[in-house]
């Protein structure tokens, strides 16, 4: 027998809206991490501010979850509905609302996804640079305050918002901001709801800053001896003033299982990736110093790309690392996601290291060395308990390694279902506070429930 809210839902938005089907309650069950998929009652399509509000509304009154929904490549379960209810997926909201090229602004719906928006941007020299890796929706990454390769020279996503729109559980529609760079008028909510996970409201509009497309870019990449020695290498650079487009730490086993992956051919050593951006002059003269510096610190196989198609290469398998492991038949894939201060660094992947090596999973250490963030990837076969519990293992004693360093469990995947329980360790007293502000937000518990805290 249909609920009778689920009937009102279905008289409310329009029949192609909605769907109670097997094949899209189970496409919404789940995300791209290992935790175990719930699927929703059902499964709704807005195509516009006023379907949202009309949808929050039937929820609000029949108190049903709420669970927003963009493209399902999360890696902390922050899209699966645990509490069923409704899932509120975004796809049709995928359109630029206002492009302001001459304000360096853009205005789109949160179901557009980063390559989408740049393809429309591009042709005017313009750039929306945060690269998580997936083709994430804007929507998606601004939830989870998103960031990726290209954070050490542009910041994460909570850097590049300047307004957002959002509907609160109890109707209300707000901006979180202005169309202006910067702002000294009030609390800073922009900054709150980035990074909230659809936990206090549901975003519909996302203002974003872009950026000019460099008029010159140069990839290279060199190898160590050991993690530590890149870690080291990264440090230095970064001390140098060197400004960096990009740059990326990959371990000798990550590179094996790209290079099996992708046939890319690439050194299977302890590696580091570079991208050198700006004025030609200026891009070549970075490229040389860099060089310079990590030549007195006995690297190796020093490579510029030469052309872009070898740059596009480069990038490609640094990006592709994380389906190089998944690709492995029958195995579960599990990591960590931790973030400390640069001089921490070579400490933290020594230890993420030897925790893999002691455990006897395979796994590698990889990530945006650059910012001080770093993941690892640890396959395990997901009907062996010893297997499961060893690979939870490593995260955890990474996550509080990191925050015994002062750093954090999650630099860019957010804490969804899989970091819940680090929250007390890494905030203190300051969870009782966004416990307030999501009880003053959502009293019923119907936004995303379940997420960021027991």
């Amino acid at each position: 027998m249909t609920s009778q809210w689920i009937s009102q839902l279905q008289n409310t938005i329009k029949t192609d809206q909605y769907s109670t089907s097997v094949s899209e309650l189970y496409r919404h069950s789940h995300d791209e991490s290992d935790h175990p998929p719930v699927e929703p009652e059902i499964v709704c399509f807005p195509e516009s501010t006023e379907d949202v509000l009309a949808i929050m509304k039937i929820a609000r009154e029949a108190s049903v979850a709420i669970t927003p929904f963009g493209i399902g490549s999360g890696l902390e379960g922050q899209a699966i509905p645990i509490k069923g209810g409704i899932s509120l997926n975004f796809e049709r909201m995928n359109q630029v609302v206002k492009f302001s090229p001459e304000d360096l602004l853009v205005t789109v719906q949160p179901g557009i996804t980063r390559l989408q928006l740049n393809h429309i941007i591009n042709r005017h020299g313009l750039q929306f640079p945060i690269d998580p890796g997936a083709d994430a929706t804007i929507g998606g990454m601004t939830a989870t305050n998103a960031s990726g390769t290209t954070a050490v020279r542009y910041g994460v996503m909570r850097d590049q918002i300047v307004d957002l729109e959002i509907v609160l559980a109890d109707g209300t529609l707000l901006h979180t901001g202005t169309k202006a760079k910067k702002s000294s008028s009030g609390y800073h909510l922009t900054g709150l709801f980035t990074g909230s996970e659809g936990t206090l409201g549901i975003i519909t509009e996302i203002t974003l800053k872009l950026h000019g497309i460099p008029e010159h870019t140069i990839a290279a990449s060199c190898t160590f001896e050991t993690p530590h020695q890149c870690a080291e290498a990264a440090h230095m650079i970064l001390l140098s003033g060197i400004p960096v487009q990009r740059m990326e730490f990959v371990d000798a086993y990550s590179i094996a299982k790209v290079n099996d992956y992708g046939n890319y051919g690439l050194p299977e050593k302890h590696s580091l990736f570079f991208e050198f951006a700006g004025m030609k002059s200026a891009a070549e003269e970075e490229a040389a110093l860099a060089q310079e510096l990590l030549t007195d610190m006995n690297c190796e196989n020093w490579r510029i790309a030469a052309d872009s198609e070898e740059r596009a290469s480069i990038w490609k398998a640094r990006h592709e690392m994380a389906y190089a492991y998944r690709h492995q038949a029958g195995m579960t894939i599990t990591g960590g996601d931790v973030c400390v201060p640069i001089s921490k660094l070579p400490e933290l992947i020594d230890y993420a290291r030897d925790l893999i090596s002691e455990s006897g999973l395979e796994g590698g250490v990889l990530g945006h060395i650059g910012d001080g963030n770093f993941h690892t990837s640890i396959a395990y076969d997901a009907k062996d308990p010893k297997q499961q519990i060893a690979a939870e293992t490593i995260n955890e004693k990474l996550a509080y390694r990191a925050i015994e360093l002062e750093g954090t469990c999650t630099g860019e995947h957010g804490v969804g279902l899989g970091k819940m329980k680090y929250q007390d360790a890494e905030h203190g007293a300051a969870v009782a506070i966004m416990r307030n502000m999501k009880q003053m937000l959502d009293p019923n518990n119907l936004l995303n429930p379940g997420k960021i805290f027991t």
